[in-house]
């Protein structure tokens, strides 16, 4: 995994301010890619959705259950301390009164003591025509307000399509639509 404290921290803190995400490529390797994609079949999870059946869309998503498999619990807990400080910036600039610990294990402990228990990763699979309906991730009354997105296997080669629409709502405007599409290897 590449370590997440030396990507540029400033470059993606910068896109997260001008167009409210940030794309970084190729983060994982193509093994580490593999291990969390045969993650799939193992009997880890707390629950398995099918999305057609809420209506959230087309495929499937299973939450992980604790405890984590290692490179999610690392992956998880490394993006939370760098994104902790843009939330924190956010909140000042919003006026916003959340305030988002240090570390991942504390803000863990705050969703604790808001008996907010259940672990939220979680990994899709979508099969050909397969999509998700735009929605927010909310479990409870203590939420983080980013979540990152990895693309595992490789587009053109194990899939096509895969994009990834991001909504951004204006003010007394129309929402504005920003499609993403992950880059092939």
């Amino acid at each position: 995994m590449k370590y997440i404290g030396l990507l540029n921290w400033n470059e993606i803190n910068l896109e997260l301010n001008q167009k409210g995400f940030a794309v970084i490529s190729e983060l994982l390797s193509t093994e580490e890619c593999e291990e969390i994609k045969q993650l799939y079949s193992k009997p880890i999870y707390r629950s398995v959705i099918n999305m057609q059946r809420y209506r959230f869309g087309l495929g499937e998503y299973k939450y992980f259950n604790y405890p984590l498999p290692e490179i999610i619990q690392n992956l998880r807990e490394e993006f939370y301390s760098k994104l902790a400080v843009v939330a924190n910036q956010w909140s000042d600039a919003l006026a916003i009164e959340a305030k988002y610990p240090a570390t991942h294990s504390d803000f863990i402990s705050l969703c604790n003591k808001q008996e907010q228990h259940r672990p939220t990763p979680l990994i899709l699979h979508y099969q050909k025509g397969g999509f998700n309906t735009l929605h927010q991730d909310l479990y409870g009354e203590v939420y983080f307000p980013f979540q990152v997105v990895i693309a595992l296997p490789q587009r053109g080669k194990d899939y096509e399509g895969g994009e990834l629409v991001m909504t951004e709502q204006l003010p007394r405007a129309q929402s504005k639509a920003n499609v993403l599409t992950p880059k092939s290897r």
